[in-house]
């Protein structure tokens, strides 16, 4: 099995995270490397592909697909691919009419594919390990957002309500991200002048992100798009509720019915949000208010986010790949 995965361990991002936990789950059975395109590499040993975001690794789709057909071929859409590429690109489209299987990551995922290509679209929700909630104090209200400086992400929204927020000394909002955009660090830099306790930490580890998550009050996810966010699964994961964007790719996250969606782009919304979470603090302990909501409902979705789960879908789909029959005992 050959992964293709635009990002490899130094990009440190979503693409990578899920091709090398994907590339974990399938060892021992199953043999899979990671590339960036194919052919390249040990390409007489591959017997099937599994290629992430259909118009960046469209190329080696195209290539796989020529030589193999379809069959063994499978491609995992990205937000940017569900809710941008497939609507505005031709190689993204193209991609999805070699593809044998597609894989969304969240619930919602096909409902955005073409009429005529849901019927080879499945579900996979990625995974994160579960960590026990830390303690909470209620002093102040802890606040993280994590998501790279890009315009996907949109940290304008962060920017703006953390303005909003600005004469509120118990409440601290912290933000990770690399500036992939210098425009974007400029408007963070002036953020944390104007507003004291608004924090852009840049880029941190992956272990020191997910301590940061279990230790926050609340997680923020501001996206413009998202296939299926790994920071939300892995806020899930460790106890942490979630103030979300009200899109697509959250949606299919945490349900329709969850009570911690803002308007895309609404600073003041979000910023509403986050007043009611604090005014909810001193609640939490008796299972009252936004907070304890929020919090139950994150324990409920938690079971789709384990990676049992996503373990044994991904093993499935290599199992359909390679037609084989079962490569895992049951």
């Amino acid at each position: 099995m050959v992964i293709i995965t635009p990002a490899l361990r130094e990009d440190n991002n979503g693409n990578w995270q899920t091709a090398q936990r994907w590339r974990h789950f399938l060892a021992p059975n199953v043999r899979a490397r990671l590339a960036r395109a194919w052919p390249e590499g040990e390409v007489g040993r591959d017997e099937a592909m599994i290629a992430l975001h259909a118009r960046r690794s469209a190329a080696s789709i195209a290539a796989w697909q020529a030589r193999h057909g379809s069959g063994r071929l499978a491609v995992v859409l990205t937000g940017t691919d569900l809710y941008r590429d497939i609507h505005e690109d031709a190689a993204a489209r193209h991609s999805l009419a070699l593809a044998g299987a597609l894989v969304v990551l969240q619930e919602r995922g096909p409902l955005a594919l073409p009429v005529e290509c849901r019927a080879k679209a499945r579900v996979i929700f990625q995974s994160a390990t579960a960590r026990r909630a830390l303690p909470k104090s209620d002093r102040r209200l802890r606040a993280l957002m994590v998501g790279h400086l890009r315009a996907e992400k949109s940290p304008e929204t962060l920017f703006a309500a953390a303005r909003l927020l600005a004469d509120r000394s118990d409440i601290l909002i912290d933000h990770i991200g690399a500036a992939l955009d210098p425009a974007l660090a400029q408007a963070a830099r002036a953020t944390m002048a104007a507003a004291p306790h608004y924090r852009w930490l840049g880029s941190q580890p992956h272990e020191a992100t997910r301590r940061r998550i279990q230790r926050a009050d609340v997680l923020i996810h501001t996206s413009r798009m998202e296939g299926g966010a790994h920071v939300v699964m892995e806020a899930v994961a460790s106890g942490t509720p979630v103030l979300a964007s009200r899109i697509e790719g959250n949606l299919g996250m945490l349900g329709d019915r969850y009570a911690g969606y803002f308007p895309w782009g609404d600073a003041g919304a979000l910023a509403e949000l986050v007043l009611r979470c604090r005014e909810s603090q001193a609640w939490r302990h008796a299972g009252a208010g936004l907070l304890a909501e929020l919090t139950a409902q994150c324990q409920q979705r938690a079971p789709l986010f384990e990676p049992v789960a996503e373990r044994d879908a991904v093993r499935r789909l290599a199992d359909d790949l390679l037609g084989t029959g079962p490569a895992y005992p049951a």
